[in-house]
């Protein structure tokens, strides 16, 4: 572990702005597309930072982006800000209580972190140039609804990083490691069935259910489910169940298939075959069907050079320094979890449980085995376009699952915030480190592109599905 290094003093000179910000996010919880005051935050502190601003990126209001230093490089650091539905949750507990005594948003993946480290390690990096002289340039995006929103996959396939050399990226975690496990690219797809209505008693002879036939449609990709690849995964969600009233044959339902595999080719043919069902469903029913694209995110594709950058940055770095408060909390925490819970977070970074451990006092080696997937993201999208690279850095107790009461309720803990300054310094180091060693930077997109020569990317969103933007809560 080294003790020193310019870029860790200039974060932690600005660590408390940055854990207010993270604060001030947690407690305006906004999900997909809605988050104004979030994006608002991030803003003003771009703005107070004095990076250049650009608003509005891919026509998204809730995406900003800030760039800092003249010619040279570019290097992305990529932040995110948006919240979960009804995973809203009191900060410093270790017991379900929702905020405001009603179910509502909450940040049950720990982005109101997210954003505020990624910022963090811009604005170092922009200091760092600033003081050296060094010609290069750094951006921090502000990217709203990667929870199903797939924001990085529009401001991809709108060019924004077109001209970025490498993007960098974190996630809030129990542990700490560079990220190597594989995520799956996934597609969000609305089926919806159009039938006849009729009286359910009087005359259910002239009716043509909508609803048989998404049950339908979801009793034949349960089918499915035995022929397809391990690593593949489909969920469900009713949309549209026709109404409330059961002696109506429902004319209209709508079921949204999520749809995921390890690969772009695999998921385009798993939903060939899902669209099969569908259509399989319209006929035995006598109905007809509308798909629509929702969203779609590709997997990530791993890039070995920023690998072993960030490495060795986390090494030097070394784990955060967490003291007995936070253990004490964590253990809390640890006790409304399982040992399954526990040992799952070490399984993905090939280690033995340690069922007495409650925070994560280590860091991951690189050489280690991948795991399994980690669910998908439309950092996916990013790591297509250019060169990324992603760290887990530990703010929970070791075990506590993401999209949980948990994760919220740490969100503002002291641990959440000396994770989110030890996220900034890894990002930040990674940064300098590519900045100052360019034919790393070099081998690095050299690799990208002999990846992309081998399988070209394919944006898995439709150039006629649009952002779904939702209106500024305030607008007149």
């Amino acid at each position: 572990m080294q003790n020193s290094d310019r870029i860790w003093d200039i974060v932690d000179g600005r660590r408390e702005a940055y854990e207010a910000l993270s604060d001030r996010v947690f407690d305006t919880p906004e999900i997909a597309y809605t988050e104004y005051q979030s994006s608002d935050a991030h803003l003003a502190m771009l703005q107070a930072e004095g990076f250049r601003i650009t608003r509005d990126l891919a026509g998204i209001p809730t995406a900003v982006m800030g760039e800092a230093g003249e010619e040279g490089p570019v290097i992305a650091i990529l932040g995110e800000y948006d919240a979960l539905p009804e995973l809203g949750q009191e900060a410093g507990l270790a017991e379900p209580k929702p905020a405001g005594g009603k179910p509502g948003p909450g940040h049950g993946c720990g982005h109101n972190l997210f954003g505020a480290a990624a910022m963090l390690a811009a604005a170092a990096v922009k200091d760092y140039l600033a003081e050296t002289g060094i010609k290069a340039r750094v951006r921090y995006y502000g990217c709203p609804a990667e929870e199903g929103g797939a924001a990085k996959t529009f401001m991809v396939r709108a060019g924004l990083f077109d001209d970025v050399d490498a993007a960098i990226t974190w996630h809030p975690s129990g542990v700490n490691a560079v990220d190597i496990a594989p995520t799956l690219a996934n597609s969000r797809i609305d089926y919806t069935f159009h039938g006849r209505a009729a009286h359910a008693a009087a005359s259910p002879e002239l009716g043509r259910s909508a609803l048989d036939a998404v049950e339908l449609m979801n009793i034949g990709v349960n089918y499915m489910r035995e022929h397809m690849p391990d690593s593949a995964r489909i969920h469900y969600a009713y949309l549209d169940a026709g109404g409330s009233a059961p002696n109506v044959v429902q004319a209209r339902a709508t079921v949204r298939q999520l749809v995921r595999a390890r690969d772009l080719q695999g998921l385009n043919e798993l939903i060939a075959r899902v669209d099969k069902i569908a259509e399989g469903a319209a006929l035995m029913t006598e109905t007809t069907v509308e798909r629509r694209v929702a969203s779609g995110v590709s997997n990530v594709i791993n890039n070995g050079v920023l690998q072993q950058v960030m490495q060795g940055a986390f090494d030097r770095l070394g784990a955060p320094q967490f003291d007995d408060a936070d253990r004490n909390y964590a253990e809390a925490i640890r006790a409304t979890l399982t040992p399954e819970h526990i040992a799952s977070s070490f399984a993905k970074i090939g280690r033995t449980p340690d069922l007495d451990l409650p925070l994560c006092d280590f860091v991951a080696p690189l050489d280690r085995p991948a795991g399994a997937g980690e669910g998908s993201t439309d950092v996916g999208d990013v790591s297509w376009a250019v060169p990324t690279v992603q760290a887990r850095v530990a703010t929970s107790a070791i075990g506590t699952p993401l999209h949980t009461w948990q994760m919220t309720a740490q969100g503002k803990s002291g641990m959440a915030h000396k994770g989110l300054v030890h996220a900034a310094k890894v990002m930040a180091a990674t940064a300098r480190d590519l900045i100052e060693q360019p034919e790393r930077l070099a081998a690095a997109k050299a690799a990208h592109q002999a990846r992309l020569a081998a399988q070209p990317y394919r944006c898995p969103m439709p150039d006629e599905v649009q952002p779904p933007i939702q209106p500024r809560p305030d607008a007149a």
